[in-house]
This record gives C-alpha cells, structure tokens and sequence, in this order.
C-alpha cells in the first residue's frame, strides 16, 4: 500500500516539489520513499511505500521496466501477482529481482500492454505509468475505486495524487472551492467522482484510464471494466442449481478470494462487528488458517451503539485471537478536529469516527485487515431493498396527489414530535423512528424506483435550501443515461449503490481512516469473481421471505450458530443528536455562527441557523444534515490557506 504523485510538463524546481508532494501523504507509505525526474519531458513521478509485500529493496518505487521503456508507480496490491508470474515465465525467462507484485505488474505490461494487463489482475490498485517512447502517461483505477486517485490542473500544469493534500503541495495551488460539487456533497455526505471540492481537480472514476500525451493538454479516457456489462451477462447466465448447490458454490468463491487476500509479508487481521458480513469473512479466514486470527472491536458505552458484546461471541465460536477496546465519549469527540486531515475534502459519514478508532486500534497489532464491506451492496442488505420489494410497488398504485397529501400531512409534524408519539404507541422500539416517518414522507413523491432511491440516499433532499449560488452536477441518479435496464428494481438499487454509494462514501471512507494510522485495507467482497457470482445469483437468494442476505447468511450458518447473528442491523452510528445539543454544542455554533457565515458566502444563513436552532430546541432532529454542514465548515477551517 501506498502513496503516489507527480505532475507532467512541469517548469518548476521538479525534486524539491516532488519531495514536497510525497511527504504531505507519508502515512500512507512510511516504510520508503522514492522520486525520479526526467527533465526533457517534464515528468515527475514521487512514491511513499508500506511495504507488505517483499519488504526488501527491490520493492523500491517508482521502478523502472527491464526495457527501461516504462517507469511504474503503483498504490495497491494485485491478489492474482503469482499466476501472473507463471503465465509470463511460460512466456519467456524472467530473472526476477524479488517477489513484489509491482515487479510482476511492470512485467505484465511490458509483456502484453497496459489494456490487457488492467483486464488480468484482480486486485486494487492506482497507478501512473509513463511511457518514454510514446511519451505518453496513463492513469488507471480499480474496478470497483478502492483506491483513491485525483489529477488535475494547477496553474495549467498537469498533476495527480493519491490524497488533495499532496495536490495543495505543488507551487502556488489556488484552485477555487467548486460551489456545484459542494451541492452535491450536501446531498450525498461526499463528493462522488469525476468531481472533487476544488474546481479543476477531479477523481479518476473505477475502472478508468486517462491518457495524456506530453505535447498536448487532451486527455483521452477509456473504461478496461464495465459493471453494466458484468450485471447483464449476470442476467443471461443465471444460476439455476438447487440453492444448497449454489450456497456451496458461493462459499468456494469466497474462500478462494479470501485466501488470495491473505497473503502478506507483515501481520495480518481482521475487522469483526459480529454481524453478517464481517463474520463470514472471519470465519472463512479462520477456517483456512493454522493459527489464530487476529479480529478488532471497538465498543461503546452507549448500549444503542454497541455491537462489541456480538463481535466478542462471534470470535469466540469461531476461535480467533480477539481484541476489543471500549471507547468513551472523550476518545470519539477527540477525533472531531482530525477529520478534515484526515478526509482532505468534506466527508460527513459519521461512521468515520469509529472507524478510524477501529483502524488505529488494529494498527497497533497489524499492518493489514481484511473488512466486510460490499456485501450489502452484492447480496441485499441493506432496507431500502426489503421496503422497496414489499411496499413501493403498492404505493406507486396510489394517485399522486393522494401520495403528496400523506406526504404533507407525514411532514406536518417534527421528528422529535413522531418519536413521542410512536414511542408510546409502538411495542417494539424503534431507534429514531421519527426520522424513518420523515424519510418515508419523502418516498411517497417519487414517481420510480429510481427516483426512489434517489431520494433514499440523500441526506439533504434539496441542498439549494441549504447552499448559496450552486447549482448540483448531475449525478447517476439524475443524468441523462438510464443503467441497468436488464435488472428487476431491486437489482438496479443494488447496482446503483455498487457504483456510487459504495466507493463514494464505504471505500473512501474506510481508505482514509485506514491509510491515516498506516493500516491497509483489503475487501474480500470486491473480487472480481464474487461480483460476477453476485451478478448470476437470483434476487430471491438475496432476499428470501423478507430475509436480506439469504446466500449469505447460509455460508456463515455452516461456522456460527443463527442466535448468535440474527438481530437487527445496526452499522456503525454514533449518537450525533445528543452530542450537538451537549458537548459539541459549542463546537457547531462556532462554526455556524451567524456573523461567520454570512461572511463565507456559502450557506444560506437564515435556513442553516434556523435547522440549528430547532435542533437544540429537540424540536426536530437535523443531525445528519448539519453534521454534512459542519464538516464542510471544518474542513474549511483546516483549508484557510486557499
């Protein structure tokens, strides 16, 4: 795992400024640190490296190819490196120089070309690579965008980096604060790509490649994998197997991906909430190891928050060597002020918290962890898939203006209002109940699945209210391309979530949370060929009878007992509402104060104060959306400079 940087067509003091751009980004590479120049052509290529992979020298980036053609920089790992090996020595004789996979991904490109090479490896990764006789520099990023890649123009010069931060190194940065990505940030908690807070600089999409040529500024992009592609041949290749067959298959696609995730040279772990997704990882790890594995917990006091009593009986049934750490009130709220470092543009999930704890809890034992991610995303798991199969097809039955009267009335009282009222009418309780009859009120306007989802994903329903002068980008909700037609609804929110929410708010999330302690992350979920078993798995092995996960939860029934996993979802929450009206009270009205603002000019001052204002009355709850608010304000706090 790494760190990368460099720029083309530069005319600026070239090693002090690589220097400068590697260093702004060292947790992500401590171990090593390498820069190389080519003065005719202006390029520049900087790297920081956490070795885990052979730790030895000749791991040293950016590495050149044996031809001396091509020079490599490379953010990631590619799982598959060793077959690759055997595929190119059945080829030719390769004396090679040591066991990194970036030798094997340099070789592989040499051999057969960058296209092919990006189609072969499974793995996540970003890289730069330049080419000397075309001249030309290719950008490329995994499929799915686990690892993060920005490139840009500053002061017309061409740039790329793993993280903003590197970026803002380089000589006279002053890229202005993109007001429409900033509309799209209120919405989403993030900015999904190609788009970034600052005007100028973008993200690289997942599955993309950028070429740009040292004598002209015109970037050629292509695609080397395409998730629409990958759904449709899903559809015309479904399993047809008695399920017991294909739960069997399911289980052998996983442990082939998380035993080629388990290879290391440093110590490797796991992290453990005791829930589906993150248990069946463990357990399939565990099942092919001959030593214990290491999991990681972090607990809360708060016993609406606290999945680490699960995660400790999930551990012990399954026999890994488990490590849990409590956390109080004063260790969250001391990670507030890190954020926007952290971050490095606006992020307002507020899972960022404890999953940066998680992270630089695991860090002190492992240098690599394996997660759960994805597998809401790939085998239905999240409600807005239960809700939408059992009831929006009911509900778009229902004349519109009757939806929009319900809708008024639903509306007509506050969260904090409905909580009191359903509390006491309800036998079960129902964490924050309010905010779910505020949500559905919502839902009941959408004309479409899509606009369905649209709505559902969105922390702020209309960031104009909110924002001043910006105007959103049209994002894969509300273009102009219709994806996915081949899917059921459900399918096509799964898929939706696959490609935006998943790498724009769970794996930049998780990234930077990581990368920030030195930890590197691994998603056993995101290979290849669990995403193509995923896309041939009917709808009814998701979601079976209401059960989310059906596939799942049968591979992780043959190594944990039902009673120890099923209970209701809780993710990774902290209770927000209660902080702003207690101890970041004082916090949020220093970065929402009235006279501030105005001066800004970003937010609309009169609503934004006005949501404050009902918020510590308790009479609404708007913690979602101030928190999206004041992690922009923060992180502007953090950015003065610019």
């Amino acid at each position: 795992m790494c760190g990368i940087a460099g720029f083309l067509g530069s005319n600026i003091n070239p090693n002090g400024t690589l220097v400068d751009m590697i260093n702004a980004i060292n947790h992500r590479g401590p171990d090593d640190k390498g820069v190389w120049f080519d003065k005719n052509d202006g390029i520049g290529f900087a790297h920081s490296r956490l070795s885990i992979l052979d730790l030895t020298s000749a791991g040293h980036q950016p590495m050149h190819s044996v031809s001396n053609n091509f020079v490599l920089i490379f953010n990631g790992e590619i799982y598959n490196h060793n077959e690759l090996r055997e595929e190119l020595e059945s080829i030719s004789h390769r004396n090679w120089n040591g066991h990194s996979d970036t030798e094997t991904f340099l070789a592989a490109i040499e051999q057969w070309g960058l296209d092919t090479t990006l189609k072969k490896i499974n793995g996540m990764f970003s890289i730069a690579l330049w080419d000397k006789k075309s001249k030309n520099l290719f950008l490329a990023r995994d499929r799915i965008g686990e690892k993060p890649l920005y490139y840009g123009w500053v002061n017309e010069q061409f740039v790329f980096a793993s993280e903003l931060k590197s970026l803002k190194k380089f000589p006279k940065f002053n890229n202005l604060i993109d007001r429409n990505s900033l509309a799209l940030y209120l919405r989403f908690n993030s900015i999904p790509s190609p788009y970034s807070i600052y005007k100028d600089i973008y993200k690289l999409e997942p599955g993309q490649v950028i070429q740009l040529n040292s004598d002209s500024k015109a970037l050629k992009k292509s695609y080397f994998w395409s998730i629409e592609e990958v759904f449709r041949d899903g559809c015309n290749n479904r399993f047809t197997e008695a399920p017991e067959v294909i739960v069997d298959n399911l289980e052998h696609v996983l442990s082939n991906s998380i035993s080629s995730q388990m290879q290391s040279d440093v110590p490797l772990g796991a992290f453990l909430s005791g829930g589906i997704d993150s248990s069946t990882i463990v357990a399939l790890m565990q099942s092919q190891s001959n030593s214990k594995i290491n999991t990681f917990t972090i607990g809360f006091n708060e016993k609406d928050f606290d999945e680490a009593k699960h995660a400790m009986l999930v551990a012990k049934h399954i026999g890994t060597n488990h490590f849990d750490m409590y956390v109080n009130e004063k260790d969250t709220l001391d990670v507030i002020p890190l954020l926007p470092k952290i971050y490095d543009e606006p992020f307002a999930d507020s899972s960022q918290i404890p999953t940066f704890l998680v992270s630089k809890f695991a860090k002190e034992k492992v240098t690599v962890a394996l997660s759960g991610d994805a597998g809401d995303e790939l085998f239905g798991g999240y409600n807005r898939y239960v809700f939408s199969k059992k009831t929006f097809n009911k509900i778009l039955k229902t004349p519109i203006l009757l939806r929009k009267f319900f809708s008024k009335c639903m509306l007509g009282f506050s969260e904090e209002k409905w909580n009191s009222i359903l509390s006491g009418l309800l036998r079960k309780r129902i964490a924050n109940i309010g905010h779910k009859v505020h949500k559905a009120a919502n839902v009941l306007e959408s004309s479409s699945h899509r606009d369905l989802h649209f709505k559902l994903v969105s922390q702020i329903q209309n960031p104009s209210d909110w924002l001043l002068y910006g105007n959103e980008y049209p994002s894969v909700f509300n273009d102009e391309t219709e994806r996915f037609l081949e899917l059921d609804s459900i399918e096509q929110m799964m898929a939706y979530d696959l490609i935006s929410y998943l790498p724009t708010d769970i794996l930049t999330k998780v990234d930077r949370a990581a990368m920030s302690v030195s930890l590197e992350t691994r998603v056993p979920f995101l290979d290849p060929e669990v995403i193509k078993f995923s896309a041939c798995l009917p709808i009814e092995l998701k979601i079976r009878n209401g059960v989310t996960k059906w596939a799942l939860r049968e591979v992780l029934f043959k190594y944990v007992p039902k009673d120890l996993i099923e209970r209701p979802k809780m993710g990774f929450a902290v209770p927000l509402a209660e902080w702003l009206r207690g101890p970041l009270k004082d916090w949020a009205e220093f970065l929402l104060d009235e006279k501030r603002l105005h001066e800004e000019g970003f937010f609309n001052v009169e609503f934004v104060r006005g949501k404050w204002l009902e918020h510590l009355n308790c009479d609404a709850n708007w913690e979602h959306q101030l928190w999206n608010v004041l992690m922009f304000q923060s992180w502007l706090d953090d950015n003065r400079e610019i």
